[in-house]
């Protein structure tokens, strides 16, 4: 079992997300490749975004701090710290209103 601690884990990637010239800064907490759960804390910095993808899968954001809105074509929903957020299976991004850092949870398929 591990155990990891999203207070200080996201204070840490906020700090990085500040100095980055992208604005970001991310951890898998869990999963990876070869999961079906994936778990990855993204910080950015104010004004920052991850623009326009696709989902891997079934997801869910939940803003650990700060304020954020995810936008898929004309639809946007905003979040902030508490909030949780359905990530939409169309293209989308996420911007950060304020420095925010969130959690990203993707329930991926599997294809061998």
């Amino acid at each position: 079992m591990n155990k990891s601690s999203l207070a200080s884990l996201a204070q840490e990637h906020l700090q990085i997300a500040r100095v980055a010239s992208s604005g970001r800064s991310a951890h898998t907490i869990v999963g990876g490749r070869d999961h079906v759960l994936r778990q990855t804390l993204i910080a950015l910095a104010s004004g920052h975004n991850l623009a326009d993808h696709d989902s891997a899968g079934e997801a869910t954001l939940q803003v650990v701090i700060g304020h954020v809105r995810l936008v898929e074509g004309s639809e946007l929903q905003e979040g902030v710290a508490g909030d949780v957020l359905e990530v939409p299976a169309a293209r989308h991004r996420l911007e950060a209103l304020d420095d925010s850092v969130v959690l990203l949870t993707v329930a991926q398929s599997l294809v061998n």
